[in-house]
Order: C-alpha cells, then sequence, then structure tokens
C-alpha cells in the first residue's frame, strides 16, 4: 500500500550519486558530494552527469532550480518533468552525447 511513498522517498533520500568525473582540473572550490566542481566549463566533458546522461549544468533533476529557464523558453516536458530537448521518452531517438576530453 505504501510501496510508492517509500520508494519515493529513499529516491529523494538517495539523490544524484555520480562520482566526479575524472582528470578535471584542480579547483579553488571543492565539488559538492558526487558532482563536478563549480568551475568545470559548461559544455566540456568534465561538465556531464553520467546518472543522468546530460550535460550537469543542464540537468534539472539534480538541480531543479535550472527548469526556470527551460520553462521560460518552452522546453519543458509538463508530463515527465523534463526540458523537452533531454526527454527520451517522449522522444526514444534523441541522442545526447557527452563532448569528448580535450586534448
Amino acid at each position: 500500500m505504501f510501496r510508492p511513498v517509500i520508494w519515493a522517498f529513499l529516491f529523494l533520500a538517495i539523490g544524484c550519486s555520480k562520482e566526479s568525473a575524472s582528470g578535471a582540473a584542480p579547483s579553488a572550490e571543492p565539488a559538492k558530494a558526487g558532482h563536478a566542481a563549480a568551475t568545470v566549463k559548461p559544455g566540456s566533458h568534465e561538465d556531464w552527469c553520467e546518472e543522468h546522461q546530460v550535460p550537469e549544468s543542464q540537468c534539472t533533476q539534480c538541480n531543479p532550480s535550472l527548469a526556470a529557464a527551460f520553462k521560460a523558453t518552452g522546453d519543458w516536458c509538463n508530463e515527465h518533468g523534463l526540458p523537452e530537448s533531454q526527454c527520451k521518452k517522449c522522444k526514444p531517438d534523441l541522442k545526447i552525447v557527452r563532448p569528448p576530453k580535450a586534448n
């Protein structure tokens, strides 16, 4: 009876459990647990959310405060609570590719 509530609580309690990107330049600001440092360049190889397979700087699941910007531009899937440009449920053929490592 309460299983969905328990799963939802566990999901929220665990949150994003990614490891920080290896090979990232040292930062004066420490990275939040499981997230890239704030100084990581958006669009770089290091700017990647392993758990949700999108750039971390655009991951609304890890950073819900980003949702407002996507909604303001009309890029929002209300059904799945994601930017439409990232919604693989609505667009099964959508490919979001991690940028290659810089040489």
